[in-house]
C-alpha cells in the first residue's frame, strides 16, 4: 500500500510566539515579587505639610511680636524716661500715749499723727492712686504693737508734683504684755521709740491723656526712731510692687 500523502509544514509567520513555549527568554530574570505583608505591618502615610507650615507661620509671627514689644518698650523707656515715685515719712506726732497697769493686764491708750510725702520725680507722667490703707505700729520684734489702719482716699499725682497724706490712727484699751508695755513707755519718753508704717494701694500711669491699667503696691517704712524725725531727717520708704 502506498503511504499518505504528507502535509506540509506551515511557515510560522514573523513574530509569532507559541503559548506552550517558556515565558522566560533567555537571559532576562524577572524582577522579585514583593512580599505581601499583614495590614499591621503597612507603614503610615505621612501627615500633610500643613501642619508644619503653621507651626512655622506662628514661631515667625511670635518672633516679630517680640520684638515688636521690646522696640515699644525701648522707645517709651528713652522718650519718658520713667521713675518710681518716692515717699517719705514726713513726721510722726504722738498726742496720747499712756500706758496703765491694771489688775488684769496691762493696756495702751495711744494716738497718733502721721504724715507721708508722695513725690512725682517724672517731666511726661501722671501718677493715680487708689483707695490707701496705711498701717500704724510702734516697736520692734516681739514688741512690736499696732496702733491702727487708716484708709486715704484715692488721688492723683502730677508731673514733677509733691503731696503729703495725713494719717491719723488711734488704739484704745489696747491689751499688751506687761513687759511689753514698760519696754514701750520707756523708749517714748527716751525720743528712741521705732515707728512702722506700711501702705497697700494700687497705681496707675498717665501718658499723653491715657490711664494705664492699675498696679497693686506695698510701701514700707520700718525702724524709724522718733528722735530721728524730730531732727528733720526724712527717710526714705521701700517700694515692693506687684505685692500685697
Amino acid at each position: 500500500m502506498s503511504e499518505p500523502p504528507l502535509k506540509p509544514v506551515l511557515q510560522k509567520p514573523p513574530g509569532y510566539k507559541d503559548p506552550d513555549s517558556a515565558a522566560v527568554q533567555p537571559g532576562f530574570r524577572p524582577p522579585p515579587r514583593k512580599p505581601v505583608l499583614p495590614p499591621s505591618f503597612h507603614p503610615k502615610k505621612k501627615k500633610s505639610s500643613c501642619c508644619r507650615v503653621c507651626c512655622c507661620y506662628f514661631c515667625i509671627f511670635s518672633l516679630i511680636l517680640f520684638l515688636l514689644i521690646i522696640i515699644c518698650g525701648a522707645v517709651f523707656y528713652l522718650w519718658f524716661d520713667p521713675k518710681l515715685p518716692g515717699f517719705h515719712v514726713q513726721s510722726f506726732r504722738i498726742s496720747r500715749f499712756n500706758v496703765t497697769k491694771k489688775p488684769d493686764g496691762t493696756y495702751l491708750d495711744a494716738t497718733t499723727t502721721t504724715r507721708i510725702e508722695v513725690k512725682n520725680p517724672n517731666e511726661k507722667m501722671t501718677y493715680y492712686y487708689g483707695d490707701t490703707e496705711v498701717d500704724v505700729s510702734i516697736g520692734e520684734g516681739g514688741d512690736e504693737t499696732e496702733l491702727g489702719t487708716t484708709t486715704v482716699p484715692e488721688f492723683s499725682l502730677g508731673k514733677q508734683k509733691t503731696t503729703s497724706l495725713k494719717v491719723e490712727t488711734k488704739a484704745s484699751n489696747k491689751l499688751v504684755l506687761d513687759g511689753v508695755g514698760d519696754r514701750l513707755l520707756t523708749r517714748y519718753r527716751s525720743k528712741t521709740l521705732p515707728v512702722n508704717v506700711e501702705a497697700r494701694m494700687k497705681v496707675g500711669l498717665g501718658v499723653a491723656g491715657l490711664k494705664i491699667g492699675m498696679v497693686g503696691v506695698t510701701v514700707k517704712c520700718d525702724g524709724i526712731s522718733m528722735k530721728q524725725l524730730d531732727g528733720g531727717d526724712m527717710p526714705k520708704c521701700v517700694i515692693n510692687m506687684l505685692k500685697w
